[in-house]
Formats: C-alpha cells, sequence, structure tokens
C-alpha cells in the first residue's frame, strides 16, 4: 500500500517538474520536419539548469510480535541445545540474533538460517526433529522479512538489497554456470509483472518452503544432466543423399502403375486414361516439396506416408564420407517442407547434430530464404505431434553453384514431442513408433531452397568428458583421493554460483555433508552432484544483494566489488557474472569508473546482452498483452502466426539498434527508418524486403511510421482484435513511455450502450465524446482520450486507414490544456516539443528500475533526476543511457 501511495504521489510530483510547460502552440512547428521539430525540443530541456531536489522516504517496521509469538519458540526447541547460551557448536548462537532484520546488524546469520534449513541441513537429522510445519514457518517469516529488510536499506543507502532471481534469470544463471543451452525453468511457474511491468522486482519475488525444495530438485536435475559416466556413446549415423531419396519413390510410382494395370486389365480404354491420369498427377508438383535433377529438368514430387515405415532411412555406426556435391537435389518452396524420417533408434540423451548442404534458389538470387528444423511423429492417422527445435532460424544465403552447410547442434533431452510408442511398438507396425525431421522453408514469398545431402549424427560430444561435465568435477591430480576432491569440486563451483569468494566456514559446511551422504550414495558423482544441488537452491546463489562471506575477513571494499559485479551481470546478460567479472571483483577494481566502463561495453557487445534488450523491452512497453491478443479472423483474414510473431519481434529489434548505434532515445518517439522483415513489410507496405531476417530500412515521411508509437503490435495489442482502442491505446501511452498513468476508475462508471440505436450510429470517436460528458467519467477521460484518439488512422491490427464504415477518418483531437492534436503526426509534433524531458526521465525511471530489481523509492528521486540530466545533456544516447546507469551513484550503493 505504502508503494501504491509513493508511486502515485512521485508520478505527479513528475508531472508538475517535467510537464508543466504550456505548449507552445507554435505555427512554425508544423511547418518543420519531424527531425527539426526534434532539435527544438532538445533546445527546450528543462535540465539544461538541473537542480537535485531534497530525498524523503517511509520507514516500514519489523514484524518483532510475530518473531516472540510464533518463531522464537521453535528455534529455542530445534536450535537452543546446538547454538545457545551453553553450547555453541561452530561459534554460532541463535538466541542472540536481532531479529529486527529491517535495522539489526545479524542479517547475514539469518540468511544462514534460511539456508540450512531450507536444504535441510538443520537440525542434523540425528538431532532434534523439526516439523514440517515449523520449518515453513521461519522461512515464510524470514523471506517476508528479508524483503522488507532489504526494500528498505536499499532506500537508506546501506547496502543490503536482497530479492530472488526470475524464472528466467534462474534458467539463464544454469546455463552459463553449466554450459548447456537446456530449458532449466520449464517447470517454475512465471511471476506476475508489477505495475513497472517488470518481474524482476523485488515486490513480488519472494520465497517459500515449497519453492525452496523445489529449487534444489531442479538443481539436482540439472547436475546430472550436466556431468556424464562411463564411456563416450557411440553415435548413429544418417546419411541422406537426395538423389537417393529420390530413387526411393520411383517404385512406389511404378508399383501405382502395376495396382492400375492388374485393376482394369479387362478395359483397356478405362486403363489408358488411368495412366494417363496417374503421369499428369506425377507432372503436378506446383508449390509441393519435390526432388529436382539439374542436368535434366526432371521433376518428382516429395512425398510422405507414415504406414510401415517405407520411407525411414536407417543409421550406422560409421561416420559416412561426405559426397561431393550433386545435381540431384530437394526443391522446397516457401511455407512448405520435407520429412527425413528417422525411425525409432534416436537416443534420449547427448546432442542431435544436423547439417544440410543447401542453397537458395538460382531464380532468385536477390532473396535469402530461411531454413527452420521441427522435429515430430505421427503414430496413426489421428496421432501425431511435431515442435520446433530451435528459435533459431538459418538463412540460406549461399548461391547454387556453391552450395554449403548449416548446421544445428540440438540437446535430444530437450525434445518435448517423443514418439511414446518408440520403445513399445516395431517399425511397419501402426501405430509407427518412428520419428523424424522436418527442414521448413519458413520464408512467406518466393525463395526456394535447394539441399542435396542431410546429415545426423546423435549423440554427438565434441569432447569426453564434455565441457559441462569438466565445470562441475574439476580436472584434479587428487580425484582418486575423495577427500581432497571434494574440497576442490565444492571450492571452485561455490565460488561460481554464489558469485565471490568462499570461506573456508562455508566450504567445511558443505564437505561435512559430502561426509554425511557419501556413505549411502553409489560413488563420490552421486553424493557430489546431491551437495552441489544444495548450493544452486541456497539464497546465497538464489538470492541476488548483500551477501558477503567470512565475517573476519576486512575486506568489504572487495565484497562490494562482487556485488557490483553480480548486479552488473543480472542487468545486461539476466545471469551470473563471468570469470573475467569475478576476477575483476577479487582484484577491487571493478568499482573503477574505466573499468566499469570497459566491462559494460564488452557485455553490451557480447550476444547474451540480447537477453537484456528482450526483458527490458517487454516489461516495458507490457507487451504481454500482445502474447494473449486474439484478432478476429473475419475482419482480419490475412493476419497469421508468422506476422505475429514478427510484431512481438520488432519492438525488441528496434530497440537493439538503436542501442547498437548509440542512438538518442528520442527515436523511440519517431525516427525516420524502421526494423523490420518481410511480414511486417508487407503489412505496412513496403516493397523491396524479402525474408524473415530483420534489417533497417530507410522511411519516406509519408509512410506514418517511425518509432514505437506507429507499430503494428504495440497498436494490435491496445486493439480489442477488432477494432481500434483509444482508451487502451491512450492509457498505454500515458503509462509505459510517459510514466504517468491515469488513476483507476471510480465504481459503477457507466459503460456505452451499443442497444441505444442513437448511439449505435455514431463513430468510435462520437461514442467516446458522448460516453465523457458524464460527470462522472469526465475527469480521467479528458486526459487519456485524446492521446488514443490520435492513433484513429490504425486499425485493430495496426495497419494504416483513411476510411472506417465509409466515412472519413477523424483522428483530432484536444489535449485538457486545450494543445491540439491533429492525428499521430500531431502526436509526435507534440511529444517532441513539450515532453522530451518527460519521455526522457520515465525511461530512465523504468530502466533503473529493472537494473536495480525493484520499486523506485523517493530517496532514489535525486539520482533519477541526475541520471535524466546527464542523458540530456550527453546527446540523449541510449547506450550512454546504460553507461550513465552502471557509473551512477544508485546502482553502485542500492
Amino acid at each position: 500500500m505504502h508503494h501504491k501511495i509513493k508511486k502515485r504521489t512521485a508520478c505527479i510530483i513528475l508531472w508538475v517538474v517535467c510537464c508543466a510547460v504550456p505548449a507552445t502552440g507554435d505555427e512554425t512547428a508544423v511547418n518543420l520536419t519531424l527531425a527539426e521539430v526534434k532539435k527544438l525540443g532538445a533546445q527546450r530541456s528543462s535540465y539544461q539548469n538541473y537542480r537535485r531536489p531534497t530525498e524523503a522516504s517511509e520507514i516500514p517496521e519489523p514484524k518483532l510480535a510475530t518473531f516472540r509469538s510464533e518463531i522464537s519458540p521453535v528455534l529455542q526447541a530445534a536450535c537452543f541445545s546446538c547454538h545457545g547460551p551453553e553450547v555453541q557448536e561452530g561459534d554460532f548462537r541463535v538466541d542472540t540474533l536481532d531479529p529486527d532484520l529491517l535495522h539489526g546488524g545479524d542479517v547475514q546469520w539469518w540468511l544462514e538460517i534460511l539456508d540450512v534449513l531450507g536444504n535441510g541441513e538443520m537440525p542434523p537429522p540425528d538431532d532434534v526433529e523439526l516439523a514440517d510445519d515449523d520449518r515453513s514457518k521461519i522461512i515464510d517469516w524470514l523471506s517476508s522479512e528479508i524483503l522488507v529488510a532489504s526494500q528498505l536499506r536499499r532506500s537508506e543507502k546501506t547496502h543490503s538489497s536482497f530479492r530472488r532471481m526470475t524464472r528466467y534469470e534462474f534458467n539463464y544463471a544454469m546455463q552459463d554456470l553449466l554450459g548447456l543451452p537446456y530449458d532449466f525453468a520449464v517447470d517454475l511457474p512465471p511471476e506476475t509483472p508489477t505495475e513497472d511491468g517488470f518481474t524482476n522486482s523485488s515486490e513480488v519475488l519472494q520465497m517459500s518452503t515449497m519453492q525452496l525444495d523445489y529449487y534444489r530438485e531442479l538443481g539436482r536435475k540439472a547436475l546430472i544432466k550436466a556431468t556424464v559416466r562411463g564411456d563416450q556413446p557411440e553415435p548413429l549415423y544418417y546419411a541422406i543423399a537426395m538423389g537417393d531419396a529420390a530413387i526411393r519413390l520411383k517404385p512406389t510410382y511404378a508399383e501405382e502403375i502395376q495396382k492400375r494395370k492388374e485393376r482394369f486389365r479387362d478395359d483397356a480404354e478405362r486403363l489408358a486414361a488411368e495412366l494417363e491420369r496417374l503421369a499428369e498427377k506425377q507432372s503436378r508438383i506446383g508449390n509441393s516439396p519435390h526432388y529436382f535433377e539439374r542436368t535434366t529438368g526432371s521433376k518428382l514430387k516429395a512425398s510422405w506416408r507414415y504406414n510401415g515405415a517405407k520411407y525411414a532411412w536407417t543409421p550406422t555406426r560409421q561416420r559416412p564420407d561426405v559426397p561431393p556435391v550433386s545435381t540431384e537435389v530437394v526443391v522446397i518452396p516457401p511455407q512448405q517442407k520435407l520429412i527425413v524420417e528417422l525411425g525409432n533408434q534416436v537416443p534420449d540423451t547427448g546432442t542431435m547434430r544436423v547439417r544440410v548442404r543447401a542453397s537458395r534458389s538460382p531464380n532468385h538470387n536477390d532473396r535469402i530464404p530461411a531454413l527452420r528444423l521441427e522435429f515430430g511423429w505421427q503414430a496413426s492417422n489421428n496421432s501425431s505431434a511435431s515442435e520446433s527445435l530451435s528459435d533459431r532460424e538459418i538463412s540460406v544465403d549461399a548461391t547454387s553453384d556453391e552450395p554449403q552447410f548449416y548446421q544445428w547442434d540440438i540437446p535430444v533431452s530437450e525434445i518435448k514431442v517423443r514418439n511414446p510408442m518408440r520403445k513399445t511398438a516395431k517399425m511397419g507396425e501402426t501405430p509407427s513408433p518412428s520419428e523424424y525431421l522436418q527442414l521448413y522453408n519458413s520464408t512467406i514469398s518466393s525463395g526456394d531452397i535447394h539441399i542435396d545431402y542431410v546429415e545426423i549424427a546423435t549423440p554427438v560430444y565434441d569432447h569426453w568428458p564434455p565441457a559441462s561435465h569438466s565445470q562441475v568435477l574439476i580436472d584434479s591430480e587428487n580425484e582418486d583421493d575423495d577427500a581432497t576432491y571434494a574440497r576442490e569440486v565444492l571450492s571452485s563451483f561455490m565460488r561460481r554460483a554464489w558469485r565471490r569468494e568462499v570461506s573456508v566456514a562455508e566450504v567445511d559446511q558443505k564437505v561435512e555433508l559430502f561426509n554425511r551422504l557419501r556413505p549411502s550414495c553409489d560413488d563420490f558423482q552421486e553424493a557430489m552432484i546431491e551437495v552441489l544441488a544444495t548450493i544452486v537452491s541456497s539464497p546465497k546463489f538464489l538470492y541476488l544483494g548483500s551477501v558477503s562471506g567470512d565475517e573476519n575477513r576486512d575486506d568489504s571494499d572487495v565484497t562490494d566489488d562482487y556485488q557490483l559485479a553480480t548486479r552488473l551481470s543480472m542487468f545486461l546478460w539476466c545471469s551470473v557474472p563471468d570469470e573475467q567479472l569475478l576476477k575483476l571483483a577479487a582484484k577491487g577494481t571493478l568499482h573503477h569508473s574505466d573499468v566499469l566502463l570497459q566491462q559494460t561495453n564488452r557485455m553490451l557487445a557480447d550476444a547474451r546482452s540480447d537477453r537484456f534488450s528482450h526483458y527490458f523491452v517487454r516489461g516495458w512497453l507490457g507487451m504481454q498483452l500482445l502474447d494473449y491478443l486474439n484478432v478476429d479472423k473475419k475482419t482480419y483474414p490475412k493476419f497469421n502466426v508468422s506476422l505475429k510473431q514478427s510484431m512481438q519481434q520488432e519492438p525488441v529489434e528496434f530497440f537493439r539498434e538503436v542501442l547498437r548505434n548509440n542512438h538518442s532515445v528520442m527515436d523511440f518517439l519517431h525516427a525516420d527508418y524502421a526494423v523490420v522483415n518481410e511480414p511486417l513489410a508487407r503489412h505496412y507496405g513496403y516493397g523491396g524486403v524479402y525474408g524473415n531476417q530483420f534489417r533497417r530500412v530507410a522511411l519516406e515521411s509519408d509512410q506514418a511510421r517511425g518509432g514505437l508509437l506507429t507499430q503494428a503490435g504495440l497498436l494490435a495489442m491496445n486493439s480489442d482484435g477488432k477494432d481500434s482502442h483509444p482508451l487502451k491505446r491512450g492509457i498505454w501511452l500515458l503509462k509505459s513511455l510517459l510514466n504517468d498513468p491515469p488513476p483507476p476508475p471510480p465504481p459503477a462508471v457507466p459503460e456505452i450502450d451499443l442497444a441505444d440505436p442513437e448511439i449505435a450510429k455514431m463513430t468510435l470517436k462520437q461514442r467516446i465524446e458522448n460516453h465523457r460528458d458524464d460527470p462522472a467519467c469526465l475527469s480521467c477521460h479528458a486526459k487519456i482520450d485524446p492521446w488514443g484518439i490520435a492513433f484513429e488512422n490504425y486499425d485493430a491490427v495496426g495497419a494504416w486507414r483513411t476510411m472506417v464504415n465509409g466515412a472519413p477518418v477523424d483522428a483530432s483531437s484536444a489535449l485538457f490544456n486545450h494543445q491540439e492534436l491533429n492525428g499521430v503526426d500531431g502526436l509526435k509534433r507534440f511529444l517532441l516539443s513539450n515532453r522530451q524531458d518527460q519521455f526522457a526521465r520515465a525511461l530512465v525511471y523504468k530502466m533503473v528500475t529493472f537494473a536495480l530489481g525493484r520499486p523506485i523509492s523517493f530517496a532514489d528521486r535525486a539520482n533519477i533526476d541526475e541520471i535524466t540530466a546527464r542523458l540530456r545533456n550527453e546527446g540523449d544516447g541510449l547506450h550512454t543511457l546504460i553507461t550513465l546507469i552502471v557509473t551512477s551513484d544508485l546502482f553502485q550503493s542500492s
């Protein structure tokens, strides 16, 4: 409740500071280009004479009464016998800990308690029994108090920020920690976005007993996948020349001829007609995949049936020799696929490496098609499944005279749609146990793909043991000495997982757990995996914030650098620090401005920064709405999955383009370029854009696009799927782009009565104006409606329109201060002339919220304004903004 009140008040203050600038009403602005208006608006920035405002905050109170009545008695019964006034094992006392986590100095010890209780390490199994309800009670109280304490101490700048990882951060952290591209969080529930739109906020990232147990099991499964046993498995090889595939179809054609000869042997005239029809059918290739002999021009339609397993290829154990390039190819037209059947021998684990030698059609050398790999099976007429094996489509840019190999490496254990019959039915029977790959040309326009050879190997390991195994069970001369080797493995893994140097006491604790588990396990590896699972389910891994090591070490500056490394990597990579960051943190030099800038630039140049772009943009713009958009198929029959996926990606690709080139953040309000692929280009009416790859295209001044405001996906998600929705679009602009959300509607607001024949005759704009005439609605709608009406030239799927139901579109409106907006051009002109400061500050507010993983408080206002002022005075570059945030006191001290 306090946060909601503070946020609303902050929004009001923000409006007064940044937006209470009277509209200029410049007649000359209408005659300027939008680029010129952008420059003029920058010159009017109030941040040129910036002065830092006063800070303020509110202080919550600790739940000490709950501790005394519910928690303390449980701790006394379970812990005091070993960690109380008479006995202090490990020099640790529970009875003297300060239960005030908000102000006290024992937060680190409480984290230790949460750690050992959550992992079931304490009390020891042969000591006092702790009931599950009591364990849950302590963990829930601690989690709640840690959350409040982290928020309070951040606002007080005491360097004690705590929150757990999000679902996606946990997944990336495990991927980078283990070196595997698997989805380790597939079974975790998604987090709920906060009012700011992000899921990585400490507001919502609490922890329960059930979650801690679940994280331990997820960690154990992940470690089992990362490690291997025994000798390297012998792979299976499939070597498939398309000429051989075509030959296999010819007997089928001969069988069809023979069947007709037998059936009509007594009717010569009917037989001739049937054979002629069959020959004509065979020659009708159309838009189907087909085998093609380049030298003779002969074609054979590619066909496939599940029954009988006639088309399944038989693998071998011998690595095949790659044949020379052949003139016999399979041609896959756009939106078509070729099935390569593999039988029932694909293993359950390891990597499946798929290589295809391919080229683009010589008839369309200016167009680069995209190839997608899918996996599937069909057991019977009504039993089948398939899935895409990678979100990475491969652009086939090789020419027909120089075809190239294109490769996918697919973790077999991550394939979800395995044939349930593959281990129970025999090949050739129905239901069929066979599985197959599908090579899909995902291009939507002309641009065939030619393939002459396909090679599949599984399971493939480039090294044995694989790198993931060696990252966990490190190489050592002491592998035969369990005690020494266990300490080495634990020290190495704990340092990387906990993102800092670990103390001798911490390692000792885990070694002790290993020693307790080892007698009940078959071997060293089994016992070690169980212990390592407790490390990745520990709060020291799952929680982000101030977690120091040995309290006796006098190295607070180094500890701060480790915290900084984690915050930086979570911000820009959504994951744990890499070795370079950890080494700089160990030296205590990461916080140096030049080092921090160098690392920020390095990390933004790394492909892992794409994670930041994806999750920040989706949260900032509230793009969950687009995920669940249902478009009326009758009204928009051409709207399809490909277009929707392109709409979902466009804002992210545009953001990456601005970031990559350090363009001005004002490009988000308007730009003279767009970043689109072919589905979007068709939707927008652009020519000359082919393929699914996003690329930058220049815009003409009359194309009514540019920036975020006119992107189809953002317009579509703020519609009702059938028509535009000015109210949704106005609220979205105020909330996401200007950080000035309107208050919620009052209760019992009257709805628009479409049953009224007079209202039914009205245009959408007239209905809104009629609704606004109600006194209960006027105060809110006067602020919202004008912004939304300015978008009326865009229909429910973001396509441009000039007519609605036979009448011209009226996209003109007036703001509450009587400033006229004439469609989206007028909207852009007003924002660029009068609201650049508000937009810049709103973007800083949103990005800092994402970077810190917590709500912004009154105590942060001065820092937000300082970053915004520097951004405005240093050219408004998006890359510049990130470096300003990273080097700010707010980022390094919160």
